[in-house]
Parts: C-alpha cells; structure tokens; sequence
C-alpha cells in the first residue's frame, strides 16, 4: 500500500472514530477529465448513500493518484473510477437491505410494500463478518470449530410488509459499524493491492495496465462466487503480475497473459484448470530465467 493508500485510509477511520465526520460532499479531484466528471460525480453519490462522505472521500482520494499520471487516458481513469466504485461498494447484507429498501421507495419519496419476496442463501460467515471485528472473531473461530463457518442460511429481504420494511431499515442502519467488521478490513486491503499492482504496471510494463485495471471485475456479488472470485484473482496476481513487476518472471507480455488466465478461470474451488494454465504460462518462460531473484 502507498503512503498516500495508508493516510486515506487512517483519515477516514479516524473521522468516524472522533465523530468529526464532514457532510459536505468532497469535490472532484483536481484534473479529473470532463468525460470521466459524470460517472464520478454518480460514484461520489452513491457511496455516501452505501456508507457516508467520508467513505467516499476516500474513493477520491484513491482515485486522485492516478488523475494526470503518465500512460493513464481517459479510458483507462474512467474504468478505475468505475471499478474502484463497484468494489468500495461490495455486496455485505447491508448493502442488499440498503438496495432492497430503495426499490420499495416511489416517486413521492414514500414507502410502498413489494409483491414478492427476496430469500438468499448467505453463509454464516459471511453474515458474521459485516459485524464489528471484537464480536465477530471470537463467533468465526466458534463456528470453525463446530464446522459451521460455510453453512449456508435462507435470509429474507423482502419488503412485502410492515415489519419487513422495518426490518430492512434495521439491517441498513447497521452500516456505520461496516467500518469496523472483518469484511471491512478485508475488502480495504483488496482494494489497495490492486491499487498498488496497477502503480506497479505503469512502472514496469505499461502495456499490461488495462489489463490489470480488468481484473477487478473478476469480483462480484456475494457468496461462494465472491470467494471464487477473490481466489481466482490472487492466483493470477501472485502467479504472474507480482512475479513479473518483481523482475523474477520474465513474461514479455503481461497482458496477454493475464487475459489467457482469466479465460480459463471457472466456478471451481480447486482452481484446477486456473492452476494449470498459470503453470503453463509460466513454462514457456526458460527456467533459468524464472528462478532469477
């Protein structure tokens, strides 16, 4: 993590910790092109909306590292951006009471009861991690002990009565302790190494960036999709762009590297197919080559 990822993220923890939190919605960053202006604006919004002004000054913060850098255009500061957003936003049972109370919401600004239900499987661990860190370890080791920790459990979303928009509005309410939950921590820390593998990119193999900006989209939803996802892109990462950026990997196309993984990446735990094709990348790059450093 850069110095500047660290001081954006301890700024942002501790305005909550102080209660010194600003309102005000940050400004754009300095330099951020008209053309990329909208979809940050919208970004801006809609994480105060997810988690508070704080929260998504961090996004600018993030974000302002890369406006005016060498071999970073338009295109490429438009997906960050948009990346960065989706990711800073992750899918928590928060964030779905959040979106499900939004759909109950009209025109008016009033409340309206929804026709149909919204039952998801969410695993116990995933439930337990929204919670704040001092609670939830303690029940997460419990869990792992018993063999509970991948159960999967029916929870209801649904805004169908009174009670369940009152219970919806509970479970939302909930987000100002997301900054303290293990899920939290861990999503901040995803989000600065992909940050930091992109900085690296532009330093040792430019033409890979793009290619590296993509892999966020490798992670999504909720689940063992999310987890999948998550494995998946370590496994790229830690096999062929950190080798690479670390000079112990001489893959003279990064890029196309990275995208011939991605394609064989599929829902499987094992990583099997994943596993073999890095291996297979890595094999064409002569041995005495790849065990320099």
């Amino acid at each position: 993590m850069s110095d500047d990822g660290i001081l954006s993220s301890l700024r942002y923890l501790f305005a909550g910790l102080i209660g010194e939190e600003d309102d005000t919605p940050p400004f754009l960053p300095e330099g951020l092109p008209e053309v990329v202006a909208p979809d940050v604006s919208d970004a801006i919004h809609m994480l105060i909306d997810y988690q508070s002004t704080a929260y998504a000054q961090l996004y600018v913060d993030r974000l302002r590292r890369f406006v005016g850098r060498r071999g970073v255009d338009d295109a490429m500061l438009g997906e960050i951006a948009r990346l960065m957003a989706m990711r800073m936003s992750y899918q928590d049972p928060i964030r779905i009471a959040q979106l499900k109370l939004a759909e109950s919401v009209g025109a008016d600004g009033s409340t309206h009861l929804q026709s149909t239900s919204d039952v998801r499987k969410i695993r116990l661990d995933e439930l337990i991690d929204a919670l704040p860190a001092i609670v939830a370890e303690p029940v997460l080791d419990t869990l792992e002990w018993v063999g509970w920790l991948h159960k999967p459990v029916s929870i209801s979303f649904s805004a169908r009565s009174r009670w369940g928009i009152r219970r919806l509005k509970i479970e939302a309410s909930l987000k100002r302790w997301r900054r303290y939950s293990v899920r939290y921590a861990k999503e901040r820390a995803w989000v600065e190494r992909w940050l930091h593998m992109i900085d690296r990119s532009l330093t040792k193999q430019p033409g890979a960036t793009a290619e590296v900006v993509q892999t966020a989209s490798m992670v999504q939803g909720y689940g063992d999709p999310y987890r999948q996802g998550v494995a998946d892109w370590r496994a790229i990462i830690d096999g062929l762009a950190k080798p690479t950026f670390d000079g112990v990997l001489a893959l003279s196309d990064l890029a196309a590297a990275i995208a011939e993984a991605r394609t064989t990446a599929m829902p499987d735990p094992r990583q099997v197919a994943l596993k073999r094709k890095i291996a297979e990348i890595r094999a064409r790059v002569p041995a005495s080559v790849d065990a320099a450093g």
